[in-house]
């Protein structure tokens, strides 16, 4: 999408009589961008049906051009649609292909369309466009995983499974308490998206160049028009801009991470050394030659679409780093950029959203397993501090020395007699074993945020209201 200053012409020869010649064969096949900037065609349609009718409005055209303008626009809107558009390389950009496409069907009148704007607003107003299309879609789809980690949560609100650090059996929490988490990232990055939404709610149609018009135009009519809040404020910073772009690609990279770290929890729980979780065939594939194999394929695709998504962050960081203002062509290169993150993410977000709402929990497997590692080490240390007055890192001391005898045995601690646990403190009595089962130990976490199921509830009360 080449920078614009001078009004178009429908044939490839747009530069007019600058330039003595057309572009050789290199020069078309490193310039053009319809191969995938005809994606914006809806957005830059729409975008000129805006125009064209302020442009009358204003007086600055007739109403009977106008009125052939947007016929003739949504003319070809139709033909795009049906597939019945063809695209020509010659042409470079959605916006030629359009433009030359309407004077065909429309005559001179369609040359009054491109009066008193560049192709440089223009490009940033279709882009604008869809990165806000696609940022609401992405929120529509994370209210929908959250409302399926919702749902397990309230299903598996008391159901107990190892937490861990350091992928080491740490303490006793639920599986709901562990789906909320996820809740809690995915609600993060919708803000983060509802945040972005509200950046880039500005119109860059008017801005023209780099300088604005001369023309009588109005950008708060466009700007109500096509559903922005209020026109930029700045035209140099306005064609230069591409922070929504690297807004979305940055959203992307981080609920990206959030996804690909719930796929490697996946990935491990549905080994059968974990066995916490099953996935449904929908989301699982078999192996070509270990008939036993089922293998979590969809994780394990999503954990990789990561590496995509930061890949597009990183290049879109890249080309605008150096780039001084206002606009440069080095810009082209913005849009596959954001289009190949955003279809990651969608196919991620819907993939994620199966699995979860698909898979079986083995809460027999989980339950089993939250009991294993001496997990609930620190509600004996927690008792020693209530009931026997010991400070807290007495308490631990004293919890240590427990557990080492536990492993010598090769027991849990609440198998431990009563009399080996008096031998290593004389204050610990028969009540301290009320405290050494994982349930008791999950329903004691009754701190706000915590495992206890009855917390538990009251956040997904919370996030169903806010959801």
């Amino acid at each position: 999408m080449a920078d614009d200053t001078t009004d178009t012409k429908s044939s490839n020869q747009m530069w007019g009589g600058r330039f003595a010649s057309g572009p050789d064969a290199i020069m078309e096949e490193i310039n053009a961008s319809i191969g995938f900037d005809k994606k914006l065609f809806a957005q830059d349609i729409r975008g000129s049906i805006a125009h064209a009718t302020m442009l009358a409005h204003q007086g600055i055209i007739s109403t009977d051009d106008k009125d052939k303008i947007v016929h003739g626009l949504n003319t070809i809107l139709s033909e795009i649609e049906g597939g019945n558009f063809e695209f020509s390389r010659q042409l470079e950009d959605i916006h030629m292909n359009v433009e030359a496409r309407l004077a065909t069907l429309i005559g001179p009148a369609a040359g009054r369309l491109h009066t008193a704007r560049s192709r440089n607003d223009q490009v940033a107003l279709d882009f604008r466009l869809w990165v806000k299309e696609e940022l609401q879609k992405t929120e529509q789809m994370l209210t929908g995983l959250i409302a399926a980690f919702l749902d397990r949560a309230e299903e598996h609100a008391e159901s107990v499974m190892p937490g861990f650090t350091h992928l080491q059996t740490a303490q006793p929490v639920t599986f709901g308490h562990h789906c909320m988490a996820y809740v809690e990232m995915f609600g993060r990055d919708r803000s983060r998206v509802r945040h972005a939404i509200e950046h880039l709610d500005e119109s860059p149609i008017g801005a023209a160049a780099l300088a604005g018009t001369g023309y009588p135009i109005d950008r708060h009519m466009t700007a109500k028009a096509l559903g922005f809040r209020e026109p930029t404020r700045n035209s140099i910073d306005t064609v230069s801009d591409r922070d929504f772009a690297i807004e979305f690609l940055s959203i992307a990279a981080i609920a990206g991470m959030h996804l690909s770290r719930l796929a490697e929890e996946i990935v491990i729980w549905s080994t059968p050394q974990f066995g916490f979780v099953r996935l449904s065939d929908a989301f699982s594939t078999g192996s070509s030659i270990m008939p036993q194999k089922k293998n979590p394929d969809a994780a394990e695709l999503v954990r990789a679409k990561t590496g995509r998504i930061n890949g597009s962050l990183v290049a879109l960081l890249t080309i605008m780093k150096g780039l001084p203002l206002a606009y440069s062509k080095d810009m082209q290169e913005d849009k596959e950029q954001v289009f190949d993150a955003a279809e990651s993410l969608e196919l991620a977000i819907a993939a994620m959203t199966g699995m979860v709402r698909d898979m079986t929990v083995n809460t027999a497997r989980m339950k089993a397993a939250a009991g294993s590692g001496y997990s609930t080490a620190t509600d004996l240390a927690d008792w020693l501090v209530r009931e026997a007055g010991l400070p807290f890192r007495d308490a631990h001391h004293v919890t240590g020395r427990a557990v080492a005898l536990a492993e010598s045995k090769g027991c849990d601690l609440a198998e431990l007699p009563l009399s080996d646990l008096q031998a290593i403190h004389a204050a610990i009595t028969d009540k301290v074993y009320d405290v050494l089962t994982v349930e008791a130990s999950v329903a004691s976490r009754k701190s706000f945020g915590g495992t206890a199921p009855s917390e538990v509830r009251k956040q997904i009360a919370f996030w169903r209201a806010r959801n």
